[in-house]
């Protein structure tokens, strides 16, 4: 089964989170800092890890950011933490989805379930056969079941969510996603998001190109609409 690494300052969290996921057959690692946890999920990473932003010596986003330096593992921030801004900061980071204490055990069992669902690699589409699970289009190279993505020959790391999501777009050049197609390519259906969230999946996959390539413009905004692939 998969391991989860919960990291939170509040003891009885950790242990009722980690009750509510081991009754799920889910391995579970805690810690009770952003410090420890750094060391820990560096040397034993986990197929998921679920952060707290407040916490002492080091918080989520820091952390975050220091993780995504030598890792892509999923993440879900949990957070006291009520402010749209704090949402959408943690997801520009790279975080795969967020959820808000107080919460429901439950709920955060199927959000868990949802993204490890989503890191798993996916049989291939209808726009995808078994024969062509590798998308190129032009300097754009995706490999759907080695999770890989190249531009013009360079490496571009990329989350779940920032995968599929790229995925759905470069399956039909020219054509328009709207936001909802989106979170349907990208997300579970018992998970919910809204429009700014793909927005910030956009923006960091946008970022990640540019730091390859300055003059990556394929992502196109058709405001009110969506966005679309640009055709080569």
């Amino acid at each position: 089964m998969p391991t989860i690494a919960l990291v939170d300052d509040d003891r009885n969290i950790l242990t009722s989170l980690r009750m509510a996921l081991e009754s799920e057959g889910y391995k579970t690692q805690t810690y009770n800092d952003g410090a420890s946890a750094l060391d820990g999920l560096s040397g034993s990473p986990p197929d998921l890890a679920i952060l707290d932003i407040k916490m002492p010596r080091m918080d989520g986003m820091e952390l975050l950011r220091r993780l995504r330096q030598i890792t892509e593992i999923p993440v879900i921030f949990l957070t006291s933490k009520d402010e749209e801004i704090d949402e959408l900061f943690g997801l520009k980071m790279g975080a795969d989805d967020y959820i808000r204490k107080p919460f429901s055990q439950r709920l955060l069992v199927e959000r868990v379930k949802a993204v490890l669902r989503r890191a798993q690699p996916r049989e291939a589409t209808a726009a995808v056969t078994d024969a062509n699970k590798v998308i190129e289009r032009g300097k754009l190279k995706l490999d759907a079941e080695r999770h890989t993505c190249e531009w013009d020959g360079n490496q571009v790391t990329l989350t779940v969510t920032e995968f599929l999501i790229l995925q759905s777009l470069a399956q039909r050049p020219g054509v328009v996603k709207s936001r909802d197609a989106l979170m349907d390519a990208a997300y579970d259906d018992q998970v919910y998001v809204d429009d700014r969230t793909i927005d910030s999946h956009i923006k960091r996959l946008r970022k990640k190109f540019k730091q390859v390539d300055d003059s990556f413009n394929v992502i196109e905004t058709l405001y009110g609409v969506g966005y679309r692939f640009r055709e080569s």
